[in-house]
C-alpha cells in the first residue's frame, strides 16, 4: 500500500503517509511499566457547510489513538506482569485533565503526544 500509485482516493493515502510519520517518531520513545502513549485527536477546523473555524473555537477533544504501550506493571502480590488494558490502535477516551505532554522531533515539525498511566484512561471508544 505505501508504494503503490494514488488511485482516487487520495485522503486514505494522505492518512497512510501520516501515520508512518507518526510511527517513526514514535520509534524514539518506548513507554515503561503501565504507561501509554496517545495522540489526541484533532477538533475539526471547518464546519461541513465548508466554513473555516478559527482555532479558538475549537476546544480539546477528549479522545485519542494509542500509538505505543509498556509492557504493564507488576503485581503486588506476586511480581507477575499484569498486561495493559488497551493496545496500540485503540481510540480511546481520556480524562478532561492530566497526562504528560511529549513533544517528539519530526524533522522541522515537532510532534505533540500524551503520557498516561494504563489505570488514568477511561474506556476504548468502538466504531
Amino acid at each position: 500500500l505505501i508504494n503503490t500509485p494514488l488511485r482516487g482516493n487520495r485522503r486514505e493515502a494522505t492518512t497512510h503517509q501520516r501515520h508512518n510519520k507518526t510511527m517513526s517518531a514514535v520509534k524514539k520513545l518506548i513507554p515503561l511499566m503501565d504507561r501509554v502513549l496517545v495522540e489526541r485527536a484533532v477538533a475539526a477546523t471547518k464546519t461541513s457547510g465548508g466554513i473555516l473555524l478559527p482555532e479558538t473555537v475549537g476546544s480539546k477533544l477528549n479522545a485519542g489513538v494509542v500509538v505505543a504501550v509498556g509492557p504493564g506493571r507488576p503485581s503486588p502480590m506476586d511480581g507477575k506482569l499484569i498486561p495493559n488494558g488497551v493496545k496500540a490502535g485503540d481510540k480511546v477516551l481520556l480524562p478532561e485533565f492530566g497526562g504528560q505532554a511529549v513533544k517528539l522531533d519530526e524533522g522541522p515539525q515537532k510532534k505533540e503526544f500524551l503520557l498516561y498511566r494504563d489505570e488514568e484512561i477511561l474506556g476504548i471508544l468502538q466504531d
